[in-house]
């Protein structure tokens, strides 16, 4: 038994393997806090490298930089819930009513043949259901928002407390690695530098790219000439969308032509559809080789394919994190994605 034992410990990717598992059990154990924890990671992940940046320019001790940052984002979020958030709900609810409006009237009296052809297929009681579970939805996400909220403000003191006491995390950190369960603490810290190195990298790039993209896509909309009064509402669903991996800018164009096509027809859903390719554009061949490793350049197909699959099992959750996580696994195997020219690139150097 002690023989095998050694055996056992002596075979590392075996042991790392035990270990994977059992973290992977011990999460799906506390699932009921994973938002929280996912939060928390996020949050700390990215305060860590503002604050570092923010140091490296200002010489500002990090402790002092990080209570400042804190606070700014308190303050934020103070006026965040007491102004802009009764905005965002009627806002949203206005262009509801206004998109429901427009294609009730167009259902009773048209003379497009595209739009009485749509509705010969899609009969308006059909259309009223779906509007009707929108609602319930919209209801539904509205009632969760309390737990939501308190979620976010628990993983925000737990971030700040580790940043703050980062040093002495670490240190305690540390000691596990004298302890007597060293070998397991030296594969999860194994595990745990390699997950950093990998879903941070990628939550981080994600993070620079929604913002980018619904600041341009908000630009574009204001050029456009799309409703002031709604705007707030169209930026935080296209930045929550944009959240989500590749497909993310891809998925909001269903929302946003629906709505262009109540405002301008179909040359502004043209328009609409014209600006999102070129921010796609702009994504896949510039933001994401800036700021994502080659690791982590993955086919289309594939991106769809772990997004419907973690969707299925995490949620909306499994949306934002299924192709980071899907990204470690990939890292942890040594898996190297490469595209078509740039293995003929490596050819032609090789035989070079």
């Amino acid at each position: 038994m002690i023989e095998l034992w050694h055996r056992f410990t002596e075979n590392t990717a075996l042991r790392r393997t035990v270990v994977l598992v059992a973290l992977c059990l011990v999460l799906y154990w506390v699932r009921g806090i994973i938002s929280l924890l996912l939060l928390t990671f996020i949050f700390t992940y990215l305060m860590i490298r503002l604050i570092g940046i923010i140091h490296k320019f200002s010489r500002i001790p990090e402790k002092i930089v990080a209570v400042l940052v804190y606070l700014i984002v308190l303050i934020f979020l103070y006026f965040s819930i007491t102004i802009y958030v009764p905005k965002l709900f009627s806002q949203t609810l206005t262009m509801i009513e206004e998109v429901v409006s427009f294609y009730q009237k167009m259902s009773k009296s048209t003379d497009n043949k595209l739009v009485d052809w749509v509705f010969s297929v899609v009969s308006i009681s059909e259309i009223k259901q779906q509007l009707t579970s929108g609602v319930k939805v919209v209801f539904t996400t509205i009632t969760s928002i309390g737990s939501m909220g308190l979620t976010f403000f628990m993983s925000l003191i737990l971030s700040f407390f580790f940043i703050i006491e980062k040093e002495w995390v670490e240190s305690f950190g540390r000691g596990f690695f004298q302890s007597k369960i060293k070998t397991i603490s030296q594969d999860i810290a194994f595990l745990g530098k390699k997950f950093v190195d990998t879903f941070g990298v990628v939550i981080e790039a994600q993070f620079i790219i929604a913002c980018v993209n619904t600041l341009l896509t908000t630009i574009g909309l204001l050029i456009m000439k799309f409703p002031q009064n709604q705007m707030l509402s169209l930026a935080l669903m296209i930045f929550i969308f944009s959240l989500i991996p590749v497909a993310g800018v891809i998925i909001s164009c269903v929302p946003l032509s629906l709505i262009a096509y109540t405002i301008g027809g179909i040359q502004d859903v043209v328009y609409v559809l014209i600006m999102i390719t070129l921010i796609h554009a702009l994504e896949s061949y510039l933001l994401n080789p800036k700021l994502m490793s080659s690791k982590t350049d993955l086919p289309v197909f594939f991106v769809f394919i772990v997004l419907m699959i973690s969707q299925k099992f995490f949620g909306v959750w499994g949306l934002i994190v299924g192709i980071p996580v899907f990204v470690f696994v990939l890292d942890l195997l040594g898996v190297k994605s490469e595209k078509p020219h740039q293995q003929k690139k490596i050819k032609l150097l090789s035989k070079t």
